[in-house]
């Protein structure tokens, strides 16, 4: 891409990067409310994105390549000089960028703005960043990850997981999708994999939109990890499932595939469009909710509850580079709370014998087996329903001691790892 074509891609990719960083929007937010970003077509779109999220998922590493060469730190009323560098540190260490490009791009950029004088700065430090500048693959992955997140880690998984974690937060994730039917078929008409947990993996990117199924509903885009926890219900066709925060729909559009009677509910009407469109695509069916659920009651008692909590989402960094960035041991503490609220107004939905199901795309453990255990003490009409050895459904690697689900994305290495998610299935006894 030469210079005077790149230079608004660059532009946008550091208003990304400030919206982040500085104003801590998520990057999702960032990309729709962004009007350089949004003025942008075709390569030029697609790029900035790319320059944006490389930059948040490996910025310890990049920071490190650009202070190692500066002879003063760069005072904060010129962040936009940093941002500015990190842009053309991404490319240069990993987008493969000509560095003629990368470093004339970042130079015009700074010659038209207000911060001019540090052209020549921004000139001398990317002439001197390369490939070469990147770190080890262990050092680099404690660069780019929060300290408190990797004592976590290492606290609830042990120092290599937490290390291993770290490796894999490095990569992009891997499109999956879950087939309604026809797995095999699916599988080799996509050319994708079949996973062990039966998903398919795709071995590209893609635009999902065009391939051959799609418009027909015959998958929809779901990692493997968030596929699991509906499968903890044990033979869903013909029950009335409750589908709590369910928006977009990929726990509905399983259990509905398998012959239950859905009521899928969720407090974003905006989701829920979503949610709809969804099904109405795959045509499958459930009866939608716009609702609160700690302000909803059934009209009748269900079979089996699932609820997929809103929480701090560090087991899908790799698809939100920005989360490190964003969140803080005080978010996961205050998640932790409402995700105790919520569960507990799940529970009142569950009919005596019937099923709840919790889950969470969180690897803190404050939020997933923490939240279960002070549940299961404050009710003591529920109980574990843990996984059995002989339930081959789900990877004993997956089990914990407890017979919960917890993934990994250092989990699967050969495949491209996956998200992280923990699941439990608990049971309402029959005479409470």
């Amino acid at each position: 891409m030469e210079p005077r074509t790149g230079i608004a891609a660059r532009k946008a990719a550091i208003d990304l990067l400030d919206a982040v960083l500085t104003r801590k929007a998520s990057l999702d937010t960032a990309l729709v409310t962004t009007p350089r970003f949004n003025a942008l077509t075709g390569p030029d779109r697609s790029f900035a994105r790319l320059i944006a999220s490389t930059t948040l998922r490996r910025l310890g590493e990049i920071d490190a390549a650009i202070d190692k060469l500066l002879r003063k730190p760069i005072a904060n009323s010129a962040l936009t000089v940093r941002q500015t560098l990190r842009v053309g540190a991404a490319q240069l260490m990993f987008l493969e960028t000509p560095p003629h490009a990368a470093v004339d791009t970042a130079v015009a950029s700074l010659n038209g703005s207000r911060f001019a004088g540090f052209s020549g700065l921004a000139n001398a430090i990317l002439r001197r960043i390369s490939p070469d500048s990147r770190m080890p693959i262990e050092v680099a992955a404690r660069a780019n990850t929060p300290r408190w997140l990797l004592k976590s880690w290492a606290q609830a998984f042990g120092e290599a997981n937490a290390l291993a974690i770290a490796i894999a937060h490095g990569s992009e994730a891997p499109i999956d999708i879950t087939p309604k039917t026809e797995v095999a078929l699916i599988s080799e008409t996509l050319g994708g994999q079949t996973l062990p947990t039966g998903s398919i993996r795709l071995d590209a990117p893609r635009n999902v939109r065009q391939l051959p199924g799609f418009d027909a509903g015959a998958w929809w885009i779901q990692d493997a990890a968030a596929a699991l926890p509906a499968r903890l219900i044990p033979n869903p066709g013909g029950k009335h499932i409750l589908d709590l925060c369910a928006a977009p729909g990929g726990k509905s559009a399983q259990l509905a595939s398998c012959g239950a009677r859905m009521t899928s509910i969720d407090r974003s009407a905006e989701r829920l469009e979503t949610l709809q469109q969804n099904f109405k695509r795959l045509g499958l069916r459930s009866n939608i909710v716009h609702a609160d659920i700690e302000n909803w009651n059934p009209a009748e008692l269900a079979d089996a509850v699932l609820l997929d909590a809103p929480c701090s989402a560090t087991g899908t960094i790799r698809r939100h580079p920005d989360i490190p960035h964003l969140k803080q041991l005080e978010d996961v503490r205050r998640m932790a709370k409402i995700q105790s609220r919520l569960i507990a107004s799940a529970a009142r939905m569950v009919r005596p014998g019937g099923h709840l199901i919790y889950a969470v795309c969180s690897m803190q453990p404050e939020e997933g087996a923490r939240v279960i255990n002070k549940f299961l003490l404050a009710n003591t009409g529920f109980s574990r329903d843990p996984l059995q050895e002989d339930d081959h459904s789900i990877p004993s690697d997956f089990r914990t001691k407890n017979g919960d689900i917890q993934t990994l994305p250092c989990h699967w290495p050969e495949l491209g790892g996956l998200d992280g998610f923990f699941a439990a299935r608990l049971v309402r006894h029959a005479a409470s």
